[in-house]
């Protein structure tokens, strides 16, 4: 059994779209709309085969995304090096995104950051 993929809603779809391609290399599909409820979605494809469906709808609600809540926490991308974690992590500070934490290694030993991406969803880069 494996997962197939992982979904999330979001307000702005094509920012969320554009932000893992441009940052954590996702190939996006055309995207799909259904014309009666409004819904809309797009499923981002990575390397390794991992999926994550991003998906949109009028009149959502959007609850606050503190850090310690039950629920969703983070999306993990492993970028596959040290270097390559600090590049990353330097490029969305310096387009605006806060880093919340790191680069560092962790207690349990993992190197990474975590950056609040759009719409302040957590997004961990580690090696």
């Amino acid at each position: 059994m494996r997962i197939d993929h992982v979904a999330m809603y979001v307000n702005d779809l094509e920012a969320a779209r554009d932000f893992f391609i441009k940052y954590l290399g996702g190939r996006s599909n055309d995207g799909y709309r259904n014309e009666d409820t409004g819904f809309r979605s797009y499923f981002i494809c990575f390397d390794d085969g991992a999926r994550l469906e991003i998906m949109s709808k009028p009149e959502m609600d959007d609850l606050n995304k503190t850090k310690d809540r039950t629920g969703y926490s983070h999306i993990a991308f492993s970028v596959g090096s040290k270097e390559e974690v600090d590049r990353l992590t330097e490029l969305m500070r310096n387009d605006g995104y806060d880093v919340t934490s790191g680069p560092r290694t962790t207690g349990d030993g993992y190197y990474e950051s975590c950056i609040a991406g759009f719409e302040e969803n957590q997004i961990e880069i580690t090696v």
